[in-house]
């Protein structure tokens, strides 16, 4: 057994020790909105959710997790993100017997109005655009054994800048084991591996002079720039979490892990939950550790659960620090049947 639990956990300790060695791309990608984690209780506890599977948005972090949701539930979440981008998302679980479960998602983000500025006019045309971000995602879990899920999902996104716009498909999966019933939680994800994009509208559409220096001909040819295409953020997740009841009436939640984004170096996250009589939880964690010109760190929480005839309610807050971005907060409203 125990060198069985070596070999499950020598990946990840070696992605750990490969943490030093990553090279940043950062601003090289689209579909930044999905790498939002929509949880208002894993983000307050450094959103090392790789290894959760006690609500419904523990999908968005592992679609291992959607086989082990217990009934039917939906959860939202709302957040005013950095500088004034509201965030939004809706997930939903549904049981389909001893097939598995499904797994419905939302996701809208919108940057509101912004003044057009260019050269010429630093100060503002009069116009203004909007940035908007709309993601629909589709995901199936099966639990195949007592200690052994796996889940996958796919998602289209739509982003829209002014009057141009791209869409396309992306792709998560990953599994979740759990050593023992109660005991150490094994988890690792692969999200947003999907077709690149690019953007097309009539944004890009202009006058074009094929010839500068031959005068008579026609100087305002229509033309249309065509846009490279953009890579999505994939991004793999590999994590531990240990659950620890201390009595009847008080547990522990401890979990780690690691992060392997495609247009950012590697890091680690860290977090904990203490949870009294199933009701009360107070969080905490650290997120991208070891992450270069990292803005974030120390993440807080709190959170309530409450059964009222045979309807679990949960609310969840979640606070992150983001340095000089100040901050953000997440609030979760769900409840599960």
């Amino acid at each position: 057994m125990k060198t069985n639990s070596f070999r499950l956990l020598l990946p990840f300790f070696i992605c750990i020790n490969t943490l030093v060695h990553g090279q940043s791309k950062v601003g090289t990608t689209i579909g930044q909105a999905l790498l939002i984690e929509p949880s208002a209780r894993t983000a307050a506890m450094g959103n090392a959710g790789v290894t959760m599977f006690d609500e419904v948005m523990s999908a968005f972090y592992n679609p291992g997790a959607i086989g082990r949701i217990s009934g039917h539930g939906v959860q939202f979440t709302h957040s005013l993100w950095l500088a004034d981008i509201e965030y939004n998302y809706v997930a939903a679980s549904i049981r389909t017997g001893d097939l598995g479960n499904l797994y419905l998602s939302l996701t809208s983000l919108n940057s509101g109005e912004i003044e057009v500025r260019t050269v010429e006019q630093e100060h503002g045309t009069g116009e203004r655009y909007t940035v908007t971000n709309f993601a629909l995602g589709l995901g199936f879990g099966r639990q195949v054994s007592d200690r052994f899920s796996v889940g996958a999902q796919i998602n289209y996104l739509h982003e829209t800048i002014w009057h141009s716009s791209m869409s396309t498909v992306a792709f998560n999966a990953g599994t979740v084991y759990c050593l023992s019933e109660n005991g150490l939680r094994i988890g690792a994800s692969l999200s947003n591996f999907g077709v690149p994009g690019n953007y097309d509208g009539r944004d890009l559409r202009i006058l074009y002079d094929n010839n500068p220096d031959r005068f008579g001909d026609n100087s305002s040819l229509p033309a249309e720039l065509i846009t490279e295409s953009f890579s999505l953020p994939v991004f793999f997740r590999v994590g531990l979490g240990l659950p620890v009841n201390l009595n009847s009436k008080n547990r522990l939640l401890l979990a780690v892990d690691a992060f392997h984004p495609s247009d950012n170096t590697e890091s680690v996250s860290l977090g904990a939950e203490w949870t009294f009589v199933d009701t009360f939880s107070l969080r905490g964690g650290y997120q991208n550790l070891f992450l270069e010109d990292s803005e974030v760190g120390l993440t807080l929480g709190a959170g309530l659960n409450y059964d009222f005839g045979g309807y679990m309610f949960r609310f969840d807050y979640g606070w992150a620090d983001y340095g000089r971005l100040e901050n953000t907060q997440r609030f979760t409203l769900g409840v599960t049947f």
